[in-house]
């Protein structure tokens, strides 16, 4: 994903009001308040599928307003859909407030006038839907202006997974492809707030899966970092050591098993497409401190040489 935005290109003392001009030019025009303005930091990362625009956004805690002056300027036409990683927020709308968290989405109209309140720092996706698109796909009488969706089980969770695959291999597609995988976005969401899958479970394991996705999405993120440890990554998410072993139970690896299993699957992605690099630059631009061990790992899990995958190709 692109980077659009950071505080970290401003002076503390500027990052606030840079924020509030960002915000609604990456979105739409709001008021944003901060609770604490001085300590303010956000960053905004964005990526196009299509007329689907995914954003990946860290907020510091906030309440943002869309009132009608805002409507007004007709900025834009468009649905929200908040995927909560980090945090939660109360999103209000006609009367109705939707909690969103690591558990469940909120989807919201931005031609309408809309509250969201931030509960601490926020990490999240954001998906930018087109209202008229995404309103053909639902009956006349069941069209959304703002609801809940249960990320954790069902459509609802293959939507979810969805976005967090797009956010991490969608640079790597053509815009044909993407396109059409925004389309057929919006076709699961249509479906997932369509079907009744009853009430938003609570148990521990429906937010431990959800912290999972959270925290494997930010080692996507780092995966080109040879120094990366597993107490970095249990600091970096807020959580302890034991855990991150924890969340990783229910796969198949283990949290450090993941991280080189995901390094070698993207050095042979490289490999096989072949950029111009060579084989030693293409393992420590995946996180391996040698071409050494970059060579037996790679053999070890796919009983061939990286010399022998770029030969193949060439």
């Amino acid at each position: 994903m692109d980077l659009v935005f950071s505080t970290d290109d401003y002076a503390p003392s500027d990052r606030y009001n840079a924020w509030r001009d960002a915000i609604c030019d990456v979105y739409v025009h709001v008021d944003v308040k901060a609770v604490d303005p001085d300590r303010y930091r956000g960053f905004i990362r964005e990526a196009s599928f299509g007329e689907v625009v995914l954003t990946d956004i860290l907020l510091s805690e906030q309440h943002i307003r869309r009132n009608k002056r805002h409507i007004s300027q007709l900025d834009k036409e468009c649905y929200y859909l908040q995927l909560i990683h980090k945090g939660s927020v109360s999103v209000v709308q006609r009367g109705e407030t939707h909690k969103s968290n690591a558990a469940r989405g909120a989807v919201f109209s931005a031609a309408e006038q809309y509250e969201l309140h931030g509960h601490g720092e926020v990490r999240s996706f954001y998906l930018e839907i087109p209202r008229d698109e995404f309103a053909q796909r639902f009956p006349r009488e069941r069209i959304p202006v703002s609801a809940s969706l249960n990320t954790t089980q069902g459509l609802g969770r293959i939507a979810t997974e969805f976005c967090a695959t797009l956010a991490t291999e969608g640079s790597r597609l053509e815009d044909s492809v993407r396109a059409g995988l925004g389309s057929q976005l919006m076709d699961l969401l249509a479906f997932s707030l369509l079907t009744c899958e009853g009430d938003i479970p609570a148990a521990e394991g429906s937010v431990r899966r959800a912290r999972l996705r959270s925290v494997q999405s930010w080692i996507e993120d780092h995966l080109a970092d040879a120094n990366m440890s597993l107490d970095r990554v249990a600091t970096a998410n807020g959580m302890s050591l034991r855990y991150l072993h924890v969340l990783f139970e229910g796969c198949e690896m283990s949290a450090s098993e993941w991280i080189w299993n995901r390094r070698l699957q993207l050095a042979y992605d490289s490999l096989g497409r072949g950029d111009g690099r060579n084989i030693t630059a293409i393992a420590f631009d995946h996180g391996f401190n040698s071409s050494a061990h970059f060579s037996t790992m790679f053999r070890r899990k796919y009983g061939v040489s990286p010399r022998d995958i770029a030969f193949s190709r060439a």
